[in-house]
């Protein structure tokens, strides 16, 4: 299993699996595409959400009509469901509020300008990349 998610999986980034780190995206996408993808991502996770709480929904209605065996996988259903809910809540608030911390520093302290910027130097265990705004040339630490 896996080999199967290393091989399909775009980086190797343990937060996201879908979707580049901060540095290796700007340089590849640039930000903006980065952002918007970061925001695809989490709200994918959201979609899921809503899909596992329809099925904790079927899954109780289920529950009054059934034997006992029925009884029992409809209360195994709900559990997987609601920890797929759970799961899927938690990827979703983390990607948006991530997203939205690197977004609310994206923004270069000289000019003002939004989100055109180069990445200079990456420091994946600090935590932090320095850019350089294509406009002015200054630099900043963006922290995620």
């Amino acid at each position: 299993m896996a080999a199967l998610l290393s091989s399909c999986c775009v980086a190797d980034d343990p937060r996201n699996y879908l979707n580049r780190p901060l540095a290796e995206g700007v340089r590849r996408v640039g930000f903006r595409k980065w952002y918007e993808r970061e925001l695809l991502s989490s709200h994918a996770h959201l979609v899921l959400t809503l899909l596992a709480t329809v099925a904790m929904m079927g899954a109780a209605e289920a529950f009054g009509k059934a034997d006992l065996q029925g009884k029992l996988m409809d209360v195994a259903l709900f559990l997987i469901s609601a920890g797929i809910g759970l799961w899927a809540l938690r990827r979703y608030l983390y990607l948006l509020m991530h997203a939205e911390s690197v977004a609310n520093q994206a923004n270069c302290p000289d000019c003002k300008t939004y989100g055109r910027f180069t990445v200079e130097q990456d420091n994946p265990q600090g935590r932090w990349v320095r850019v350089c705004c294509r406009k002015c040339g200054h630099r900043w630490p963006i922290e995620y």
